[in-house]
């Protein structure tokens, strides 16, 4: 028991220096580009190596992992991170810049697969929405705290990045001190070792999951990438954006632990629908009052308490609808629905700030939250897969 508690609380010290990292090269990067005069739109377009390298990686996981385990994977991940970080000090490129990003982004995702399915398969039933909440819950504080690093620029322009390293090596290096596991095998995945099948059959019965990873990463891409602009031209200064902004991160984490133990006792679909309708009534009020300063931190807030836990309920319902055997392609995909997600965000927000630049951005948030609860809602209930032999989502 003690064994076990020690890896969990290794593998959510990884997930929290990881969304540290993130959160400090989003802005770190962009704010370095922008004094060195780079366009605004190659600068964006800069940002999305890291959801690239994702997608690089996603299809060439799940074998690996289940040859060698998940401590070897989570290591060899969270290597290319530092090692990644340590580059960036040698060498002022655009392109060299590009290429760290993704390879950072293809070990984060290496490390998110690795602790996430170690995670999801580990936990008992009756608390898995718990777990997986922390997980969601200490990322959030990671990627909080990762933008104060910026700061450090006016000190040296290399401190920022060599610090990240320094942390993420020390956490990594606690994962000696854990004992691998190899993800659960049945006469199913025997038969079916093509991980593109794999993902297919994930696809089909539990695709519904999927969609709030992807709503989830379209919401924090536009909200970091696409509303900073928009609230430029609509009156707001930039200190008072880096008020704003900062709020829906901090909402998310007063609400991911009691949502997540909440959906272990009334059930995922109901937890899901309910905030993402709130959700969806709160951007849509931000619409009308987009020009208060305190009305937009409030509702950016309650958002946050509410959407700002749909990826890892997601990851939980997920769970619930997948046999075991399919939980390392459920986990890919739920990582390639979030990618997705960030990468198709910001390219609409901003379409859809040039096009309609009379119409308020947060009608593209609500939008896009009320397509993705139409079908989570319709989706017919289903006992989970140990209860009931699974069939496929209709």
């Amino acid at each position: 028991m003690l064994r076990k508690h020690f890896r969990f609380t290794v593998l959510i010290l990884l997930v929290t220096i990881s969304g540290f990292t993130q959160g400090m090269l989003l802005p770190l990067i962009a704010v370095i580009l922008e004094q060195s005069g780079i366009s605004s739109s190659i600068n964006g377009l800069h940002a999305t190596g890291l959801y690239i390298g994702v997608l690089i990686a996603s299809p060439f996981m799940e074998k690996p992992i289940r040859n060698i385990g998940y401590k070897p994977m989570i290591m060899l991940g969270g290597a290319l991170v530092f090692i990644s970080l340590l580059f960036f000090p040698f060498w002022e490129s655009l392109w060299f810049w590009f290429m760290l990003r993704v390879t950072i982004g293809i070990g984060d995702h290496m490390l998110h697969f690795g602790t996430q399915t170690w995670i999801t398969s580990t936990s008992p039933e009756n608390k898995r929405g718990r777990n997986i909440a922390l997980y969601g819950v200490f990322f959030g504080l990671g990627f909080t705290l990762g933008p104060l690093m910026t700061r450090l620029v006016s000190i040296h322009i290399s401190l920022p990045f060599l610090l990240s390293a320094a942390f993420s090596v020390i956490v990594w290096s606690l994962m000696f001190l854990v004992r691998n596991e190899i993800p659960e095998e049945d006469e199913e995945y025997s038969t079916s070792s093509n991980s593109f099948k794999r993902f297919a059959k994930a696809w089909q019965y539990a695709w519904v999951a999927f969609l709030p990873p992807l709503g989830y990463g379209f919401l924090e891409a536009t909200l970091h990438g696409n509303f900073p602009v928009y609230g430029m031209r609509i009156g707001h200064d930039v200190d008072t954006l880096s008020l704003i902004i900062p709020t829906f991160a901090a909402g998310s984490l007063i609400s991911q632990l009691p949502l997540g133990i909440l959906s272990d006792r009334i059930g995922r679909k109901k937890v899901l629908v309910s905030v993402m309708l709130s959700g969806i009534v709160c951007f849509g009020l931000a619409s009308f009052y987009e020009q208060s300063v305190t009305w937009l931190i409030i509702l950016f807030t309650l958002a946050g308490i509410f959407v700002g836990s749909i990826f890892s309920l997601g990851i939980s319902y997920m769970t619930d609808i997948l046999p075991k055997s399919l939980l390392p392609a459920g986990n890919i995909m739920c990582g390639i629905s979030f990618s997705v997600g960030s990468i198709i965000g910001p390219y609409l927000g901003g379409v859809y700030i040039d096009l309609f630049p009379d119409a308020s951005f947060f009608h593209v948030i609500t939008t896009m939250l009320i397509i993705l609860v139409i079908p989570i809602l319709l989706k017919k209930e289903k006992p989970p897969h140990n209860q009931k032999s699974l069939s496929p989502a209709q």
